[in-house]
């Protein structure tokens, strides 16, 4: 089974974080199989970064179906692109925000998220009432901690995050933490070694899912709004992104995307 993980960020580093926690909870036999453009924002932070980075998203994952791609996983807390991720693949697309929420209610009644910026915060209470988990999410919470400062050790960024969860437990008496941001999977078990509640990385949710899904058979709909796009012509700088009917898409751009940062299970 081979499961592309996709930053959709540029940032390199933070693939090799996405990854190692990707490949720590895959099955033996699992290729994972993470990556990050080379072109777009460094980190998303906002509705324009979402939709930038879709774009190079979307040629990942249009190569990932000429590769013979099981399923994907989308690690950005937005899920940006999901649904058109959806619409050109033939395994299923997890966004790591929808999986969370969903790991999340099977072990609680109750949860909150803990994220990154308060901008942020906005985005993510707008998937919550996408996903139906309203009744579920008791809050979001910001810590005000930029994407790129998580990796730099002297931000500061772990204590603001746990005293955040701190709060999602004592004031909004959460049973389980979901973390709002793809760059957090590399502290999980140190949150829970402090807090003594269940902390759950969308990284991990998305890949064991994507895992039984891909088990199970399951294949995304193409009946429907997911259905395979209608061909027709685009034009200008957009012209390589139009599908044909028979073939997908029509032409890929060899050499923009990063090489892989991790290494297939065994």
């Amino acid at each position: 089974m081979k499961i592309m993980v996709i930053n959709p960020n540029t940032t390199a580093s933070m693939t090799r974080i996405i990854g190692a926690a990707a490949r720590n909870v895959a099955s033996p036999g699992t290729d994972i199989v993470a990556i990050n453009p080379d072109c777009g924002p460094v980190s998303i932070e906002s509705h324009y970064d979402e939709v930038v980075s879709a774009m190079a998203l979307l040629e990942d994952v249009r190569l990932g179906e000429k590769e013979g791609v099981d399923a994907y996983v989308i690690a950005c807390f937005g899920d940006p692109g999901l649904l058109a991720a959806r619409e050109i693949a033939r395994g299923p697309v997890l966004g790591i925000a929808e999986a969370a929420m969903h790991v999340a209610s099977f072990i609680a009644t109750r949860f909150s998220i803990v994220t990154t910026l308060s901008r942020t915060k906005i985005i993510a209470e707008h998937l919550v009432q996408r996903y139906g988990m309203s009744h579920h999410c008791v809050r979001v919470r910001a810590c005000d901690v930029a994407v790129l400062e998580l990796e730099n050790p002297e931000s500061g960024a772990f204590p603001l995050i746990l005293e955040e969860c701190k709060r999602a437990r004592d004031e909004d008496g959460a049973g389980a933490v979901v973390l709002g941001c793809a760059g957090m999977a590399d502290i999980v078990k140190k949150l829970e070694e402090e807090l003594g509640i269940p902390v759950i990385d969308g990284v991990s949710a998305a890949v064991k899912l994507a895992e039984a899904l891909v088990g199970m058979g399951v294949r995304t709909s193409k009946h429907g709004d997911l259905a395979t796009p209608i061909a027709k012509p685009y034009r200008g700088r957009f012209a390589d992104y139009a599908l044909t009917e028979r073939a997908g898409p029509a032409s890929s751009r060899p050499g923009r995307r990063a090489k892989s940062t991790t290494k297939p299970n065994s």
